[in-house]
């Protein structure tokens, strides 16, 4: 890596190391897999203890990204006009109440909305942690240190469900619950601790609503947002897929243990991290669009796979096993790519510009879990027909929207 890339751009605050940076984007980033992840393991487990039916132990996922896309709308101005530090100190400090709540919740109902609280306080992390690579970084190595952070949080989502199944087993689903609470603190104590400010300047007109319409509908207009926001939102919808609807598809459906769940989903981290890891060389190589237009080829394959194993009545979990880990390849060929491009036409707005496309990716995945909800029957079908639905759209736009916005 170019140690020119822990330069800030011009008029920027002093300079973030490159490792600080690195680490705290993964931290950031990372919240969104364990909130979800490592409480995977659990789901079919506190679904049966607090009598809940399918959809409303969906609804437990979908209120967290629903919130989690709305409060972005809110977190992205504040993070404009007050700057990137209070905003995560405010949403982490509100996101460990939440979690601490969610283990203490005695009924479905109280859980989804405790959820519900953790997903509006998470969306803080997530809008900040992209607003901070287009603070520091120019576009290309913006999305290269955004492959960093990516790895990470690949880590942390391989071994997300690993501790999760094993914790489940162990103690129950209150004691994943807690591991979640236990992170979320820990992430708050780094970023009071080392995390500088790194917006240079503040815009105090960044919440007024004639300044907050005239923003929306210029990045709605524009090719690039447009593009990126697509892109991240439709291969986000292939995970979410498997995010909402595997633990049942695995363990109910298929009979793996918990810890075997666990080890299913670790799988899907390596070929993620494996995919971070190309984006970083490749983007040197192909630029942006020639990353992803590269993983269409790999996204789109996971999607053939899916639909015809679904067609053939698969029912071996290798048949959906196969197919996820190569969406999550190149879905981390995607990510890093469109995590930064989406914010890259705006410095001056791009905490605005992170939080509308949160919000559309968002709104995708709440519709997925409700679908989820209503289509789980029993078999592997509905995940995997899923996963070829949105590999097809991902693909799509990687080999059109994307290359003709930036080639103008």
């Amino acid at each position: 890596m170019n140690p020119a890339l822990s330069t800030g751009v011009a008029g920027a605050p002093p300079a973030v190391p490159l490792a600080l940076a690195a680490t705290t984007l993964a931290l950031l980033l990372g919240l969104q897999p364990v909130t979800t992840d490592l409480y995977l393991p659990a789901f079919p487990l506190l679904t049966r203890e607090l009598g809940a039916g399918m959809a409303a132990a969906q609804l437990t996922m979908s209120a967290l990204i629903l919130a989690f896309g709305v409060a972005q709308l809110v977190w992205g101005p504040l993070a404009d006009r007050h700057g990137r530090r209070p905003v995560l100190l405010a949403g982490l400090s509100l996101y460990a109440v939440a979690s601490l709540g969610c283990v203490l919740a005695t009924g479905i109902e109280a859980l989804v909305a405790w959820r519900a609280l953790q997903g509006a306080a998470m969306a803080a992390a997530v809008v900040c942690a992209r607003a901070i690579v287009r603070d520091l970084y120019e576009p290309v190595q913006g999305a290269q240190v955004m492959s960093m952070a990516l790895t990470g949080l690949g880590l942390i989502a391989l071994a997300s469900p690993l501790l999760g199944g094993a914790t489940a087993q162990a103690i129950g689903w209150r004691g994943v619950l807690a591991g979640v609470a236990a992170f979320g603190l820990a992430t708050l104590a780094w970023v009071a601790w080392r995390l500088p400010e790194t917006l240079a300047r503040p815009n105090p007109a960044a919440t007024r609503a004639a300044v907050l319409w005239r923003t929306g509908r210029e990045l709605g207009r524009h090719p690039v947002f447009v593009a990126w926001a697509l892109l991240v939102a439709c291969t986000y919808g292939g995970l979410f897929t498997v995010l909402a609807g595997s633990s049942f598809v695995y363990i109910d459906v298929l009979g793996l243990s918990p810890a075997a769940y666990g080890l299913a989903m670790a799988a899907g981290s390596l070929a993620y991290i494996g995919g971070t890891l190309v984006c970083r060389r490749w983007i040197t190589r192909h630029g942006l669009a020639g990353t992803v237009g590269r993983g269409g080829v790999f996204t789109l394959a996971a999607g053939a796979l899916a639909v015809g194993a679904a067609l053939a009545g698969a029912s071996h979990w290798a048949a959906v096993l196969l197919p996820q880990c190569l969406f999550l390849f190149g879905h981390g060929l995607h990510q890093p790519c469109g995590q930064a491009g989406v914010v890259a036409p705006f410095p001056a707005q791009a905490g605005a510009a992170s939080a509308l496309a949160g919000f559309v990716l968002a709104l995708v995945a709440f519709g997925v879990g409700q679908w989820l909800g209503v289509a789980l029957d029993g078999t592997v079908a509905p995940l995997l027909l899923g996963l070829g639905f949105w590999a097809a759209l991902t693909a799509a736009i990687a080999w059109t929207l994307v290359p003709r916005a930036l080639a103008r």
